[in-house]
């Protein structure tokens, strides 16, 4: 991890994107990285990460021993361990193997929770384990990619891809990438911003259009916008590219755009917002005045979609579809029932996955099974509150969920309707079985990899096709 001498002093400030690591790290994911997708993660010199367990050990990592006096008058006395990648690579390797074996029945999660909160109703975390048993593959198709965000199928198969600078790539299901498309907007890819979440319009074989969510400076700060533009016939360039949304209020913040974009079976989208990380914007999640902290459902020109829960009430923003969302980078409609679920981030614990219904509040941050970064309670330390909703599922430690799809192909029986998930500092996608809208099992896949899981979807022809922040795409399939 490259930390410019300037922001030493800042980095309990920067601390706030922290996020929890399975095997009890946490990762600064607000720094940019240089990712050698020939290595595994944990040998890159510039990664860094930060022991959690242990909040009075001292810093042990070579590299960044200069950062140890200053980062730590700046935390305050509330330490850390930091150790390097490369010293732990075979310990979380290890660690990972022994995830995916884990004994039937008992939960993939062996840690220590973060806070001593109980769950609402049994089976709202920690769910037993479940293991595949037809026989699957996860091949890396390319390594080429540059920090891709956002992975979504073409009619014909194909895969286009966001990366995080503001590019896009077209991939084929062997791995050969295209030249980067010109023609896009700029982005602030500062932070946690970039080029997000993508999809093309449900009638591209007739106007090839595509839409996407990026971060954008504007005056005030930055905020998360969306475009749509026509990819070109030869698929080099996006030809008129136009905002069509933005999601007001901008903030001086580099974190939390949210960024994910789906088409409902209407033909409208919906879009998911963060709510900034931020003491000062966090309670927007709760107002009906802000975009901040919420499921959006827009037309494809950026307007209200008429019949909207909040559609004439007063001070409200009519495109709000659900809200008291901390930062959603998963959106997905179930294949059979049509529900539209979601997962976000929560804090030092309290990842969440819900079913959105119109108009219903999903609590953050008046309600949260996580704690602070700094270890300190949320608000009133209240995971219960009328007229709040309960996620269906919570992960503590967390597993910093990112995209989502739901598996529809007969291809592998066994998964018909499973949810899958990607996974960041947790570095596996997780498989989530769910009947009658409740966890029933959970797997870990693809954990021996080392790889943080972007997004994820499914192709035509009945694989999973992933990517990861350091660079991969990969298909996912039945031996």
């Amino acid at each position: 991890m490259k930390v410019p001498a300037a922001k030493r002093a800042n980095a309990f400030q920067d601390a706030i994107s922290l996020r929890s690591f399975a095997n009890d790290f946490i990762f600064f994911e607000n720094y940019s990285f240089n990712f050698d997708p020939k290595t595994d993660l944990y040998r890159y010199p510039d990664c860094v990460y930060v022991k959690s367990s242990h909040p009075k050990s001292h810093f042990e990592t070579s590299n960044f021993k200069q950062m140890t006096k200053s980062i730590l008058l700046t935390l305050a006395g509330a330490a850390f361990v930091i150790a390097s990648c490369q010293n732990k690579s075979s310990e979380n390797s290890d660690a990972a193997e022994k995830d995916t074996t884990a004994a039937a029945g008992a939960p993939v999660e062996t840690q220590k929770a973060n806070s001593d909160y109980k769950p609402s109703f049994e089976g709202q975390t920690r769910i037993g384990s479940v293991k595949s048993t037809t026989a699957y593959e996860g091949k890396v198709l390319t390594s080429d990619l540059k920090n891709p965000w956002g992975v979504t199928t073409l009619p014909d198969g194909r895969l286009i891809i966001t990366e995080k600078a503001g590019t896009m790539r077209i991939a084929t299901t062997d791995g050969k990438v295209s030249a980067p498309i010109t023609g896009i907007p700029a982005v602030n890819s500062e932070g946690q911003g970039g080029l997000l979440g993508i999809r093309v319009d449900p009638e591209f074989d007739k106007n090839r259009m595509v839409y996407w969510v990026f971060a954008e400076t504007r005056p005030g700060g930055n905020l998360t916008s969306v475009a749509k533009g026509k990819l070109s016939a030869d698929e080099k360039k996006i030809e008129g590219a136009t905002v069509i949304y933005r999601a007001t209020p901008a903030f001086p913040s580099n974190l939390h755009y949210g960024g994910r974009i789906l088409f409902d079976k209407k033909g409208d989208l919906v879009i998911s917002t963060g709510e900034r990380s931020d003491t000062v914007s966090r309670p927007q999640a709760q107002h009906l005045n802000s975009s901040l902290g919420k499921v959006i459902r827009i037309t494809k020109d950026g307007k209200p979609v008429a019949g909207s829960p909040f559609e004439g009430k007063a001070g409200a923003k009519p495109e709000i579809y659900s809200y008291g969302h901390r930062n959603v980078q998963g959106l997905a409609f179930h294949p059979v029932s049509g529900d539209l679920w979601e997962v976000e981030f929560g804090p030092r614990g309290g990842d969440e996955l819900n079913r959105i219904e119109a108009g219903k509040n999903y609590g953050w941050p008046t309600i949260t099974y996580g704690i602070e970064y700094s270890g300190k309670k949320i608000g009133d330390s209240i995971q219960v509150k009328e007229g709040m909703e309960q996620p269906v599922y919570y992960w503590d430690p967390v597993v910093s969920p990112s995209g989502i799809t739901f598996y529809s192909s007969d291809s592998i029986p066994e998964w018909k309707n499973n949810l899958f998930i990607g996974g960041l500092s947790s570095m596996h996608i997780a498989r989530l079985v769910i009947e009658n809208n409740k966890v029933v099992g959970e797997e870990r896949l693809l954990a021996s990899e080392g790889q943080r899981f972007r997004d994820i979807t499914e192709g035509k022809d009945g694989a999973l096709y992933a990517v990861t922040d350091q660079g991969r795409l990969y298909r996912i399939y039945k031996k």
